[in-house]
């Protein structure tokens, strides 16, 4: 009956063990998980914002050169505005069948990583 008693307890204290355990293990998943997305975040706003200053230099340079090419700078901002709009309307017309699901599927494989 003791032995039967010993065996209860050292059960329980390995059922104890693996319960500490796995709690820590899920927390630390957790962790690395959120770390994970957290940096995912800050490269994509890191990304972002030097891809802005790059498309706006770019834009600038453009319409500087075509309204040097038009002898009319107003003209040439005015034609890569239009450039711009054009790539607008195409950007808003393809989110539903490719931008969307693209950006969620990074976010999904980020998560799940």
């Amino acid at each position: 009956m003791e032995d039967l008693k010993e065996k209860t307890v050292d059960l329980m204290d390995h059922v104890e063990g693996i319960a500490d355990t796995f709690y820590k293990l899920t927390v630390v998943n957790a962790t690395q998980k959120a770390t994970n997305v957290t940096s995912g975040v800050l490269a994509a706003i890191i990304i972002s914002v030097f891809g802005f200053f790059f498309i706006l230099f770019a834009g600038i340079s453009l319409c500087w050169w075509l309204g040097n090419l038009m002898d009319n700078r107003s003209a040439g901002f005015l034609v890569g505005a239009g450039i711009f709009l054009l790539i607008m309307v195409i950007l808003v017309a393809i989110k539903k069948q490719i931008i969307f699901p693209y950006f969620r599927d990074i976010i999904i494989r980020r998560f799940y990583d």
